[in-house]
């Protein structure tokens, strides 16, 4: 991975910091239901200002789509932003031109100010370069801290970038070194678990992945086209049976890299896609033609722990089975405990992401003690990918 600049790199005090963050955070009328993103970059925010930086906040909520859409306003994320930093934030009522000016002119030397939603301007997302030049007007240095929205080639995810002098800030910084360690340079071996109900959304993942890493563990529904395309029946389980030749690409092009791929061997099934339905274990060979395969059963869970366990570095998109219903979360549950327990007793780097994998692994409880859980969904997928970010490369070209 290229190299980029820091905080470390940069003295803020006296100096306007545009500070790009993630606060599309998701609500319940006008209350944040999860602060994980707002407690993510409070790190960022209170070095900057207790630096003596004055720090303007720029974000995007929703897609209005360049319009002024009331419930799309940053100013319902205020309250919760400031009951989390303990302090008054000043707010504007646009993110550029007079409203924001105004906010920025009059703050002083360690203030945090909030502009309004981005998206509010049609030259967000089209990049335009006036409007990246209107932003620039409000700040002397810019400092990305939305690895979350880094996939996007907007103008204050990667325009402004290329206007002012640009920085890492330390939740991007942590994702950066979190993804470099755990794909770009390893300590090996690796196993990727993707799991997931559809192969079509990760064939580009399965590609790459195969290629660098020793174990491939496919779940979730995708693995029933796995193993539709070698021939064994799935009964009604979620299976694109279309794609059973991408899949066989996919195993061919493991065997070539010298890749395992790990498939179930059993699987948790039921005839009712429902909470507690009535369900048994059975061989992958032998599913019937009304079962759902709804999770892995106890020895396919039983071998991906033994490989873990040889393993010094885990990447992990996607649950195994359908977690929100029980008891068709105990794969996921068993295996997130075993990657916890291997990580604390310090075996294992674990990286994970996206957001059912998130919640999957918060769920079993085991997602604080993975090295690095991603909050990023599109930017982690795109990054597993190989894929460049645009908001990362405009980091890394200065």
């Amino acid at each position: 991975m290229a190299s980029f600049r820091t905080l470390d790199n940069v003295d803020v005090k006296g100096k306007r910091v545009l500070l790009r963050v993630d606060l599309n955070v998701p609500m319940e009328e006008t209350r944040v239901t999860d602060t994980t993103r707002i407690e993510r970059i409070l790190p960022t925010i209170n070095e900057i200002a207790e630096k003596g930086g004055k720090v303007i906040l720029l974000s995007h909520f929703g897609r209005p789509k360049g319009q002024r859409v009331d419930e799309d306003s940053l100013r319902q994320v205020l309250p919760t932003l400031e009951h989390y930093l303990k302090r008054k934030i000043a707010f504007a009522d646009d993110c550029v031109g007079a409203p924001a000016s105004a906010v920025v002119d009059a703050m002083k030397d360690g203030d945090i100010a909030l502009l309004e939603n981005t998206r509010f301007q049609k030259g967000e997302e089209k990049n335009d370069p006036a409007f990246v030049e209107e932003i620039a007007k409000l700040g002397d240095i810019f400092v990305h801290d939305a690895f979350s929205a880094a996939h996007r080639a907007h103008a204050t995810t990667e325009g402004v970038a290329h206007r002012l002098p640009a920085y890492a800030g330390r939740t991007m910084q942590a994702e950066l070194e979190a993804l470099e360690s755990s794909l770009t340079s390893p300590a090996r071996p690796v196993m990727a678990i993707v799991g997931g109900a559809k192969v079509s959304t990760k064939l580009e993942l399965l590609g790459n992945l195969v290629s660098k890493v020793q174990y491939l563990v496919i779940g979730g529904g995708m693995a029933n086209t796995f193993l539709a395309a070698q021939g064994k029946a799935v009964g009604k389980s979620l299976c694109e049976h279309d794609l059973a030749g991408s899949a066989r690409d996919i195993l061919e092009k493991a065997k070539a890299a010298n890749c395992v791929v790990v498939l179930p061997v059993d699987a948790t099934v039921a005839q009712k896609f429902e909470e507690h339905a009535p369900s048994h274990i059975v061989s992958v060979d032998h599913v019937g033609e009304n079962d759902m395969i709804l999770d892995v059963g106890p020895k396919t869970v039983a071998h991906v722990e033994a490989l873990l366990a040889q393993c010094r570095t885990l990447v992990w998109n996607g649950p195994f089975g359908a977690f929100e219903l029980p008891p068709f979360d105990e794969g996921t549950n068993a295996v997130a405990q075993t990657a916890a327990r291997l990580t604390v007793e310090g075996k294992l780097l674990s990286v994970a992401g996206g957001g059912d994998t998130v919640a999957a692994l918060n769920q079993a409880h085991a997602g604080q003690e993975f090295s690095y859980v991603s909050t990023a969904g599109g930017a982690f997928l795109e990054w597993l990918e190989g894929k460049t970010l645009p908001g990362v490369a405009a980091l890394q070209s200065q």
